[in-house]
């Protein structure tokens, strides 16, 4: 018992260099949008029947090599990723708000502050402007945000005061897919 006695008649040791020191409260910034714009969440491309047709006997082909393998779940597998490619090829994605405020960006209903995100670039798919931006240590590791009808000289001027522009060097993985949809192409690219 003395010794827990000693403990608590111990006066409190702070933490400043100086006890005459003054202490500096910040006040946080009120909320202010620098930029909004809506978008839809991803980029669309409407597919014809050739593309599905083409699908279909490459994960047929497949199949059929993995039922003499017995991979009955790889077959499912296969299967599922094909009706998700159907879905997502069909269905019109949603329209979000996208944010850039003074404190970070906020896409639909997800805030990420400047702390949280690194570099930004832009890259363009099906004729949709998309932005990109780094998240570190937060999932998802990169946000994709379609510009729509913003002005990317906007976006860019804003974000390059909290963020550093610079495009990532392309890895294998980027350049082995690069080739790989240049030389089976899935359907008719119209010149």
């Amino acid at each position: 018992m003395p010794a827990q006695n000693q403990k608590t008649n111990q006066q409190p040791v702070s933490t400043l260099k100086n006890e005459t020191e003054k202490v500096q409260v910040v006040k946080p910034e009120p909320l202010k949008v620098l930029l909004e714009w809506k978008a839809p969440v991803r980029p669309f491309k409407k597919r014809d029947r050739e593309y599905f047709t083409t699908i279909g006997a490459i994960v047929f082909l497949l199949a059929v090599i993995l039922l003499f393998l017995k991979e009955w779940l790889l077959i499912a597998v296969i299967v599922a990723l094909m009706f998700v490619t159907y879905v997502l090829s069909t269905v019109q994605p949603e329209e979000v708000e996208h944010k850039i405020t003074n404190r970070g960006i906020i896409s639909g209903r997800r805030n990420y502050n400047w702390n949280e995100l690194g570099r930004f670039w832009f890259t363009e798919k099906w004729g949709q402007k998309i932005l990109h931006v780094e998240t570190i240590a937060r999932f998802p590791k990169r946000l994709m945000l379609l510009l729509g009808e913003v002005d990317q000289k906007n976006v860019s001027l804003t974000l390059s005061d909290y963020l550093l522009f610079e495009e990532p060097e392309k890895t294998w993985v980027d350049n082995a897919s690069d080739w790989l949809s240049r030389r089976i192409p899935l359907e008719k690219t119209s010149e």
